[in-house]
């Protein structure tokens, strides 16, 4: 199993960017995706999860601001990141949840900064 993330860097606040995650061996469909990030010197905080069947949901500190999404014909999973404030700073990573288990991506750094 394969998820790999890109699409991070370095962003302005208040800019945009969307993350990809490409994922491979395992039936994308059947699995829920999400995105989980790491800020430096904090735990991990899970930031959006979007279903098997397309329900969505984001951390309240992005509502209104980040929005999951998923192509199953081309098993990737998208976080498009809009309005980015500077504490949105951390490495984002891809996650796939099914019965088979869990798995992670490597992760993509993205940085909020002037």
């Amino acid at each position: 199993v394969q998820l790999v993330e890109s699409g991070g860097g370095l962003v302005q606040p208040g800019g945009s960017q969307r993350l990809s995650c490409a994922a491979s061996g395992i039936i994308f469909s059947m699995y829920a995706m999400g995105w989980y990030r790491q800020a430096p010197g904090k735990q991990s905080e899970l930031v959006a999860v979007i279903t098997s069947g397309g329900r969505t949901n984001v951390v309240d500190s992005v509502k209104g601001r980040f929005t999951i999404s998923r192509d199953n014909a081309e098993s990737t999973v998208y976080l498009q990141m809009n309005s980015l404030k500077r504490e949105d700073t951390a490495v984002y990573y891809c996650y796939a949840a099914g019965l088979s288990g869990a798995y992670w991506g490597k992760g993509a750094q993205v940085t909020v900064s002037s």
